[in-house]
């Protein structure tokens, strides 16, 4: 079954959508089967991937309002990526579940057919707490959170847990940090630093080992509608993120061989 995973950060231009689907082709990579949900109105995931997403039958929006299945509105990419794609009519979901009697559990159920599917359903989040989010958290096993390392980022880190907390209260108590990702790192800049070992002071080992750079090839690399992972597979950018994958796997080992001795 699936490990189902909310890259989210309330905070916009932090790097959700560059990790989303980076890591979804690193993780192709090292054999997994990934499906990556784009529940951002801007669709910039399923552009990423090179999804036109002017000629799409079926979207996110449409498995939402349950006039579609989620296996409908999949789309396979060259990548190797799975994605269920979104354009700007998702932004209407949020007006149109607004009445509706269990609106938070409508992508939870629409994914319960095909976790078995996938190793890995990644949940590409808008930088916002709306109907679209709080859909993700509770259909999420965890969250990872991306974040650069700079002056506001440990205030809006703070929001966002208190959000997670939140959901964990009332909709999904099962709902953990699956970790935090620093992105557009520059060592050269002091406070950079400084943030990062305040985040390894307060959250341990939730801090993934490995920092992503800022890197000209992960910018450019979705208007080519692919990863950076195959449109500059040598970059910094690019091996950052094979690396968080590798990461990620052996995290994951780790768990299942506890699990098993315990």
């Amino acid at each position: 079954m699936a490990k189902v995973i909310s890259v989210t950060n309330q905070k916009g231009g932090v790097g959700k959508t560059t990790t989303s689907i980076n890591l979804s082709a690193a993780l192709v990579k090292r054999g997994k089967r990934i499906l990556l949900l784009d529940m951002d109105p801007q669709g910039n995931a399923s552009v990423g991937l090179g999804v036109n997403t002017d000629e799409l039958e079926h979207t996110i929006y449409d498995v939402l309002l349950g006039e579609a299945t989620a296996e409908q509105a999949i789309v396979e990419t060259e990548s190797g990526v799975d994605v269920m794609t979104a354009n700007g009519d998702l932004a209407g979901a949020q007006v149109e579940l607004l009445n509706e009697i269990g609106r938070e559990l409508r992508l939870k159920k629409a994914l319960e057919p095909i976790t078995q599917a996938y190793d890995y359903i990644f949940i590409d989040c808008p930088p916002a707490l709306n109907v679209l989010t709080i859909n993700a958290l509770v259909a999420s096993h965890s969250v990872m959170i991306p974040m650069q390392c700079e002056y506001f980022a440990l205030e809006g880190l703070s929001a966002l847990i208190s959000t997670i907390r939140a959901i964990r209260e009332t909709l999904n108590s099962n709902l953990k940090i699956e970790g935090l990702l620093r992105t557009m790192y520059d060592k050269r800049n002091s406070l950079s630093g400084e943030v990062s070992r305040q985040l390894e002071t307060h959250f341990g080992n939730k801090v993934y080992d490995t920092v992503v750079p800022r890197n000209v090839r992960l910018a450019e690399a979705p208007s080519y509608g692919e990863p950076a992972i195959s449109y500059a597979p040598h970059s910094k950018g690019a091996r950052a993120y094979i690396l968080l994958a590798d990461e990620m796997l052996k995290i994951a080992s780790a768990k299942t061989a506890q699990t098993a001795t315990a």
